[in-house]
């Protein structure tokens, strides 16, 4: 059954043979993947959020919210993670929400005149979920700790 949770709510371990490092500087790090480059924000989590860290990205163009809570839990070496996405239904009718690590790519299109002087539909703007969780998870598992995804509570 652990491996299967374990997919399912997106946990990842080390690699062996890598030292835990200390809780500041797993918290600094995560801090530190903030950048001009990059489409997301991490900063400190607040009382109401339940978290110590978040990282965030909003796309109003797209009606598309997302945000991975993290706790650091430094007797366990792991990093207990929610990720949530708000965003539009197929239909296009209202908003959904939904958790857990769902790989999703949020697209939008355009039509260009091309060199032959017909109109082709050109993607505009792409966001892949992976392109947020992938730094964050890197830096965890490179300190030595694990990365537990959660489905309800933190």
């Amino acid at each position: 059954m652990g491996r299967l949770r374990d997919k399912l709510t997106g946990t990842a371990y080390p690699r062996s043979g890598v030292a835990p490092a200390p809780a500041a500087e797993v918290r600094a790090a995560l801090l530190a993947v903030n950048g001009p480059s990059k489409r997301f924000v991490v900063r400190d989590g607040t009382p109401k959020e339940g978290a110590d860290l978040v990282a965030e990205c909003e796309f109003p163009a797209l009606d598309v919210v997302l945000k991975t809570r993290m706790r650091l839990d430094p007797l366990a070496n792991e990093v207990r993670v929610l990720e949530e996405r708000w965003g539009p239904t197929p239909e296009g009718s209202g908003r959904q929400y939904g958790r857990g690590p769902a790989d999703r790519v949020y697209r939008q299109w355009e039509f260009k005149q091309g060199a032959d002087g017909r109109r082709h539909k050109v993607e505009a703007f792409r966001f892949d979920t992976r392109d947020m969780r992938n730094p964050l998870q890197k830096v965890v598992l490179g300190r030595g700790w694990t990365w537990r995804g959660a489905l309800f509570k933190l």
